[in-house]
């Protein structure tokens, strides 16, 4: 398996991703439900081993109620 570093923007997304739905009280499961993405799928993006779509991120900003803007606000 391939060795990411801190600086990864997978890493950062993933990390920022999982902070939105938690801060919404959300599990990966129920967020998987609510967006139509596939639970294992968004544990590797949340992970930083996925190289998410456009698509899916949008998807994933209408379940949680936020612009998809504000998940690409990674830092």
């Amino acid at each position: 398996m391939e060795r990411r570093k801190p600086d990864d923007p997978r890493i950062k997304f993933g990390r920022h991703l999982a902070a939105c739905r938690k801060a919404k009280g959300w599990s990966q499961e129920k967020l998987s439900l609510e967006s139509g993405v596939a639970r294992s799928y968004l544990g590797g993006v949340e992970r930083g081993q996925r190289n998410i779509a456009l698509l899916n991120i949008c998807r994933l900003a209408e379940a949680l109620g936020i612009p998809p803007a504000k998940l690409m606000a990674f830092e």
